[in-house]
């Protein structure tokens, strides 16, 4: 289930609290695999639902017939990657450290860890409190979470084999502790304080997989590609005539992107980035590769490798299988100067007023 309404209104948490996709569910604890794992979660499902639940969480890794799938073409001859595809995934971006010497997992393994990762994160708990409660936003109604990636591994990270994000640089580690030491002193002192995501500015690049709205449709053209996102309705337009980048005094928030062809991969090279992206701590510096590859009639091979000397020890690559889907791309129906903005800043008011 996805939903297009973001923050449209009603009492709004105050400055200090997390909203929306920003906030993290309470820690249950590390995930356990294997023989050592709890016979059944505190909110796993019982009788009839078990059994269902069971049979979803186990069906993506049942070992079936491969059909044969035969590539199709665009008119102007390239591969037809078109249509809207769903990169929903419980399998995080960097390794767990629990499974820190494990690559993937077995069909059993990935079932388990699907299940206890949808009963850690999930929104519809009432434990920890009122803060904690109004941090989680909306309940387990309105994610869209997926399961475990196809090829059961346990990073989207594939690049260093460790499946984690490289160490930052000594100016990328000072970059960070100055914005932390910023946001510190200054979390509301205006809508410039707060993230791209409760501004309704965007989510970024690259595409990393959230708790909702994970769906996006490419359409193809000769001479461009668009690629539109259902997360805050940003839409691509990706040039492959071979031009070059823009002016590097020229930046946005989704970067400048440049396309083209190797073989049936599209990739498409992104540059200047806004210093307000900061995508994992990177800077102005960062260089995006993306790479969309049909693999066949239901996946779509989504890549990209971060470059950014200025902030990391080394690029990173990670792995996302996106599936097709017959679900239409809902409205996202979140703009700036949002009711929720204007709660936010009220609530830092109040928070500043009562510790005068």
């Amino acid at each position: 289930m996805r939903f297009g309404l973001e923050k449209g209104g009603g009492l709004q948490p105050a400055a200090g609290l997390q909203t929306g996709l920003a906030a993290e569910p309470l820690d249950r604890g590390p995930i356990q695999i294997g023989p050592q794992a709890k016979a059944r979660p505190p909110f796993a499902p019982t009788g009839l639902a078990a059994v269902i639940m069971t049979a979803l969480l186990a069906a993506p890794f049942a070992v079936g017939q491969t059909k044969k799938w035969t590539p199709t073409r665009t008119p102007d001859g390239q591969s037809d990657i078109q249509g809207v595809w769903t990169y929903s995934t419980l399998t995080p971006l960097e390794r767990p450290a629990e499974l820190a010497t494990k690559a993937t997992l077995t069909p059993e393994e990935a079932a388990a860890f699907a299940r206890q990762t949808i009963d850690r994160v999930s929104t519809d708990r009432r434990d920890g409190g009122g803060a904690a409660d109004v941090g989680r936003s909306y309940n387990e109604f309105w994610r869209d979470r997926g399961n475990v990636v196809k090829t059961m591994r346990t990073s989207l990270i594939v690049d260093p084999p460790d499946g984690k994000i490289p160490t930052l640089t000594p100016d990328g580690q000072k970059r960070e502790a100055a914005r932390a030491e910023f946001a510190r002193l200054h979390p509301a002192d205006g809508p410039e304080n707060r993230n791209t995501w409760e501004r309704c500015l965007g989510r970024g690049l690259p595409l990393v997989p959230s708790s909702y709205n994970n769906n996006f449709q490419i359409m193809q053209t000769p001479g461009y590609v668009v690629i539109l996102l259902e997360m805050v309705h940003d839409a691509r337009i990706i040039p492959l005539d071979g031009s070059p980048h823009v002016p590097s005094n020229v930046r946005s928030w989704l970067g400048d992107s440049r396309g083209h062809w190797e073989g049936n991969t599209l990739v498409v090279d992104v540059t200047n980035f806004t210093e307000g992206a900061n995508f994992r701590g990177s800077d102005v510096n960062l260089h995006l590769v993306e790479r969309f590859t049909r693999m066949d009639a239901e996946t779509l091979l989504y890549e990209f490798t971060v470059d950014d000397p200025t902030t990391f020890t080394k690029p990173w690559t990670a792995s996302i299988p996106a599936n097709a889907t017959s679900d239409k791309l809902f409205e996202y129906a979140c703009n700036e100067g949002n009711f929720a903005m204007s709660g936010i800043l009220g609530g830092a008011r109040a928070e500043e007023k009562e510790a005068r």
